[in-house]
């Protein structure tokens, strides 16, 4: 497993890629990181064993080659696509720069014969009009991720934009399909959210990859979930989930489906297709 960025821990919970970027880390020595992973415990409860799950959806996921470590972008996303949809997970596909990121997870989709969600960067509106086109065959969802605003690195390559409500409701009217908004992780996201009333709002803080405030999606899901769900169809988390009682626990504060994002890729890395299908086992029987 030479020359991959994941350490393969015995326990993906940020402790083994401190601060590490490029690469699996997170940014403050990858202090939310490590908050998602712990914060769930805070509300597990003991009734909650027998619920049933919510569905698992993979993450959004780019930069195979200068994060996971992998020979070839393209490669990666279709060993990803593959071997979730053969396990049972829900996909999504992310944006990044160059566009060959975007093109290469719809070129997975298509290759695979599946759909997933969308999850465009904030260009301007032209630029995200121009990949809701490329992507409007192979997408049940188009969603924009507000938080990567806060990826300097990427800011500083190409134009990203902080959103407003009235910029995200022209794209949801062009977009012609279920819309969310994922980085939800802010009070002032969870005005956006009364003001636009998506479909979906996805609160994550990018896996604790970007700088926002200090916290964990486990936390902020507990205190805005209810009120969230009151002004958006659904309300999805990502970010340190890693057994089945974390999940049946987002469920049970309000998450109508939860994403999965690092240990997909470690699975992957670590056992290839079989990997991922005992990873699904895991979240999904314990």
């Amino acid at each position: 497993m030479s020359g991959y960025k994941c350490h393969f821990c015995a326990e993906c919970d940020g402790y083994g890629c401190l601060g590490e970027l490029p690469g699996m880390g997170g940014v403050f020595q990858s202090a939310n990181f490590i908050s998602n992973c712990s914060a769930w415990q805070k509300y597990y409860s003991d009734t909650l064993c027998d619920d049933v799950l919510p569905p698992i959806r993979l993450a959004p996921i780019t930069g195979g080659v200068e994060n996971v470590g992998y020979g070839d972008e393209a490669a990666f996303y279709f060993d990803l696509i593959e071997a979730c949809a053969e396990a049972g997970f829900l996909l999504s596909i992310g944006d990044g720069y160059p566009d060959a990121k975007i093109q290469g997870g719809l070129a997975a989709l298509q290759r695979y014969g599946k759909t997933g969600a969308v999850f465009i960067k904030p260009y301007p509106n032209p630029r995200i009009f121009e990949r809701i086109d490329w992507v409007r065959s192979s997408a049940d969802l188009v969603g924009i991720d507000i938080d990567s605003y806060n990826i300097v690195t990427m800011r500083n390559l190409v134009q990203l934009e902080q959103k407003d409500a009235q910029s995200l409701k022209e794209i949801q009217r062009y977009a012609q399909k279920p819309f969310a908004i994922k980085g939800i992780f802010l009070p002032e996201n969870v005005e956006l959210v009364k003001e636009l009333r998506p479909d979906v709002a996805v609160i994550s803080n990018h896996g604790g990859r970007i700088e926002t405030r200090r916290g964990s999606t486990a936390d902020f899901l507990a205190e805005y979930g209810s009120t969230l769900r009151k002004f958006a169809g659904e309300v999805w988390v990502d970010g340190g989930l890693r057994s089945r009682m974390d999940i049946v626990t987002a469920k049970r504060l309000g998450a109508a489906q939860v994403m999965i994002g690092r240990p997909c890729i470690t699975a992957l890395l670590k056992d290839k297709a079989q990997g991922v299908r005992a990873l699904y086992r895991r979240l999904t029987v314990g």
